[in-house]
């Protein structure tokens, strides 16, 4: 019962994360530029968030080369918690985002002043959404198929970062037509509420990581549908507990069996119920207490069962 299982398929993740710091920093500089060109607050506020973008991947990306250190004295389970660092990083850096794009928004309302060369400065912008695009559903996808909650978290913020781009590009392209300057700051402001969401999804996640939550109800259902193979078998469970830490998940239960059952094959039955739980749950470290059925004291803790 390996407390450390090896990751999927050997992959080092963290080389995903370098990608989207690559990203963040070709798009900061094209976004950058069309601030200083255009003096447009909504491409000011989506340099500011392919800053924070910057900043959260490279945090991820060191909390991932944590997370992929194997078990040591200290840390018995591995560190894979490490990752929820990084993710809760990625919703507060949204949060200052948000927060930066709707002061300098406002502070442009209160003080306008005129756009210039709006069609180079949209062409850089849009450039620069097209990579995050293309770098951000690489990572959700990546970050959902091995269950790794900082890279889907840092893909997620760069999705944020190219809603954001579209937001103000249509924004711009609206002032341009009709001339009406306000609107470029208005728009700048409804991107940070949007964003908001964001960063609340994030932190939420996060923090339920950090409180042990249990697995996902899809993983529970597939845990549940081996142990029913085996109370038709007369082996009974309870106490049976989930938690997930990152892309390591934990499943502890109290298996019931015959008093009159060898320890070489109550050894043998364990084993069994653990190969087939990990033959439907990849990344999953198993601690089963053998109990016998017929001894009253085992049903002390029945009331833990799911």
């Amino acid at each position: 019962m390996n407390p450390n299982p090896k990751s999927d398929s050997g992959k080092n993740l963290s080389r995903f994360m370098l990608i989207s710091i690559g990203a963040s920093l070709l798009t900061m500089g094209l976004k950058t530029i069309a601030f200083f060109l255009t003096g447009s607050i909504g491409l000011l506020s989506d340099a500011i968030e392919s800053i924070v973008n910057l900043v959260g991947s490279c945090f991820a990306f060191f909390m991932l080369q944590a997370a992929e250190r194997p078990a040591d004295k200290k840390h018995r389970y591995g560190h894979s918690k490490a990752e929820y660092f990084a993710s809760a990083l990625e919703g507060v850096l949204i949060f200052v985002a948000a927060g930066s794009i709707i002061y300098t928004a406002i502070q442009r309302l209160l003080h306008p002043g005129p756009l210039q060369q709006l069609g180079f400065g949209l062409m850089l912008s849009t450039g620069a959404s097209l990579i995050n695009l293309i770098v951000g559903q690489l990572l959700i996808r990546t970050g959902k198929k091995h269950n790794s909650i900082s890279i889907e978290a840092d893909g997620h913020h760069l999705m944020t970062d190219v809603w954001t781009s579209v937001a103000v590009v249509l924004g711009l392209v609206v002032v341009v037509f009709t001339g009406w300057i306000p609107l470029d700051p208005i728009v700048a402001i409804l991107v940070a509420i949007n964003i908001l969401w964001t960063a609340l999804q994030l932190l939420k996640r996060s923090f339920e990581g950090f409180m042990d939550v249990a697995i996902p109800e899809e993983d529970l259902v597939k845990v549940m549908e081996v142990i029913e193979q085996y109370r038709a078998k007369g082996i009974e469970f309870h106490a049976i507990r989930t938690r997930q830490a990152a892309r390591v998940r934990f499943l502890s239960v109290h298996m019931l069996l015959k008093g009159n059952m060898s320890l070489h094959d109550a050894h043998h039955a364990a084993e069994n119920f653990e190969a087939d739980i990990k033959k439907v749950l990849t990344k999953l470290v198993v601690t089963i207490h053998l109990e016998p059925i017929d001894d009253v004291i085992s049903m002390e803790d029945a009331h833990e069962s799911l």
